[in-house]
């Protein structure tokens, strides 16, 4: 899926030239040497986002005035630059206009890390990052609802802080707050119930027990955003802020019934994150017909050799996968990652080999 990954300035990279074969690769270092920056960068390249800042500007390498990701995902050579005068995006040598066309014909992502524990015990803004990661990876328009959404939302909040009383301008921002939230209400819906079934089945193959997994949107503003909005007015003057809106839904899941944020184990907690990054991945294939390349970072010396197996006997043994890890105690009780490519990560440098 991606052959090879460049790098110039970014994270602790000056520069780095990788090739990694079709099956993937495993990163093997300390922590803080550059392994998650590997994987981080390829998730910019492929979907202009990392799962560790919401700044791209944060990537760039100290003391240096941008960052430069390419690579060659799908048979395409794509380009980000990134600096203080923005971002310039490449296909195949040819400039992109937009972050919307870069991506119209981009390629597909799933991000599984520890931090996946957040997805349920975390705050809801962790579990609507989810939701918004996949959204982008399967409706075209979500990433243009959404800022679109963020937007007004901004522009009505500064309204509500002013004080004064401009109804004429508030209305206006709120029709576009209804419009765009509306489709993303709508997509969320779609989404979860189409996640529910494969996050469940995943849950049940990666535990290896009948736990009853469910998950349930749950729209801040009930069914209807534009009567929620009109009921809001007088507690979001008081307030000075916007408290009704899909900026504050919340994904539940419940194990057993129960809130899984609260009763389940912490082996639980890490089979229900993987499960749903599981479904994410059967998702996106179904809806696209390939698969997405797996971005798996640190996760394997946490779970016992059982669940470690049927993690990745559920992982489409044709999907590339970039994995990275502390040490490769594991690798040898895992049968189907012993044969990819082995990379050694220190100090900002790579080298193959292992």
């Amino acid at each position: 899926m991606l052959h090879s990954l460049r790098l110039l300035n970014f994270r602790c990279f000056e520069s780095l030239a990788i090739e990694v074969p079709a099956a993937g690769a495993v990163f093997v270092g300390n922590n803080a040497q550059g392994k998650t920056s590997i994987l981080e960068a390829l998730c910019v390249l492929i979907r202009l986002q990392s799962p560790r800042s919401r700044r791209l500007a944060t990537l760039v390498r100290r003391g240096c005035d941008g960052f430069g990701v390419a690579g060659d995902p799908w048979q395409q050579d794509r380009q980000v630059r990134a600096s203080r005068n923005g971002l310039k995006l490449k296909v195949d040598a040819d400039p992109r206009p937009s972050q919307g066309s870069y991506l119209s014909d981009g390629g597909l992502v799933v991000w599984m890390g520890n931090e996946d524990l957040d997805l349920i015990r975390g705050p809801g803004e962790e579990r609507r990052r989810y939701l918004d990661f996949l959204g982008t990876q399967l409706d075209p328009d979500y990433r243009r609802a959404w800022s679109r959404y963020r937007r007004a939302l901004r522009a009505k909040n500064l309204l509500l802080k002013d004080g004064r009383p401009r109804d004429a301008e508030m209305l206006a921002y709120e029709e576009i707050l209804v419009t765009s939230g509306s489709h993303l209400m709508e997509a969320r819906t779609r989404f979860v119930a189409q996640l529910g079934p494969l996050t469940a089945a995943a849950q049940g193959n990666i535990s290896g027990t009948e736990e009853a997994l469910t998950l349930h949107y749950l729209p801040a503003s009930g069914p209807d955003l534009r009567e929620a909005m009109s009921q809001a007015r007088e507690r979001e003057s008081r307030l000075r802020q916007a408290v009704v809106g899909p900026h504050r839904d919340d994904l539940g899941l419940r194990l057993h019934g129960q809130p899984a944020g609260d009763f389940a184990s912490e082996g639980q907690l890490r089979t229900i994150a993987l499960a749903l990054k599981l479904a994410q991945g059967q998702l996106l294939e179904q809806r696209h017909g390939r698969h997405p390349i797996y971005l798996m970072d640190d996760i394997f010396g946490e779970l016992d050799p059982g669940r470690r197996n049927a993690l990745m006997n559920q992982v489409p043994a044709v999907a590339q996968k970039w994995i990275t890890t502390t040490h490769l105690d594991w690798l040898e009780e895992t049968p189907s990652v012993t044969a990819i490519a082995r990379f050694r990560v220190a100090d900002g440098t790579v080298s193959g080999g292992l």
